[in-house]
């Protein structure tokens, strides 16, 4: 059976899941799940997500939400397929870790809270404030001064290997240009290691939005 992901296309935390899905070569169909209509608030969905938000993944009668913790059981299922992405020795396991931390609490609530501001208020009829936005992206200055010398010394986020913490930043940091930010860009480090990132054929198959993959050939 085909791996359902429950989400909507063009939200960032299902393009997080179906960009891992496409890293580890998993067929799935997208259960497109309409949050202008509200269907993540009625009941046969919440029976899924109880918090009734995208997404989730019916994987076989296993039913997982959270879009890190679904990265994680992909990676967890499919350890051949693909590069790791989590590694296995307890040292590095541990700096991903912490990488990974560190995006989730030091990096998202910033550069979502930025995205929000100044894309997602307008598009459901709001009015951005352009001095909250300027004070976000004030706060997220500095914690991307402290990437830009981590990745100075090492190549990703975590170490020299590609793990789940650099592709978890891609949903939202690719929104800041477009939210009217060019902290990433004007960072050399950051701007090298979030170029590549960004050229990753799993991203580039899902960041205009997400579409089933019955197979891969």
């Amino acid at each position: 059976m085909v791996l359902k992901l429950y989400g909507m296309a063009i939200s960032t935390c299902t393009r997080r899941v179906a960009m891992v899905l496409h890293e580890k070569k998993v067929p799935y169909e997208l259960i497109e799940v309409d949050l202008m209509t509200g269907a993540h608030k009625q009941p046969s969905y919440l029976e899924k997500q109880p918090f009734g938000q995208v997404p989730c993944i019916d994987d076989d009668g296993f039913i997982l939400y959270e879009s890190r913790a679904i990265c994680r059981y992909i990676v967890a299922k499919y350890p051949n397929e693909g590069p790791p992405l989590v590694p296995a020795d307890p040292k590095a396991n541990a700096l991903f870790e912490q990488a990974a931390s560190v995006e989730q609490n030091s990096f998202d609530p910033l550069a979502s809270a930025a995205v929000v501001e100044n894309i997602f208020k307008p598009f459901f009829g709001g009015t951005p404030d352009p001095e909250a936005f300027k004070k976000i992206i004030a706060k997220l200055e500095p914690k991307l001064d402290v990437y830009e010398e981590i990745l100075g010394k090492q190549k990703y986020v975590g170490g020299d290997e590609l793990t789940l913490a650099d592709l978890f930043h891609l949903p939202y940091g690719s929104m800041l240009p477009a939210a009217g930010s060019d902290v990433i860009e004007a960072r050399p480090n950051v701007a090298r290691w979030f170029g590549e990132l960004s050229s990753r054929p799993s991203w580039v198959a899902v960041k205009d939005g997400v579409k089933s993959v019955p197979s891969y050939a």
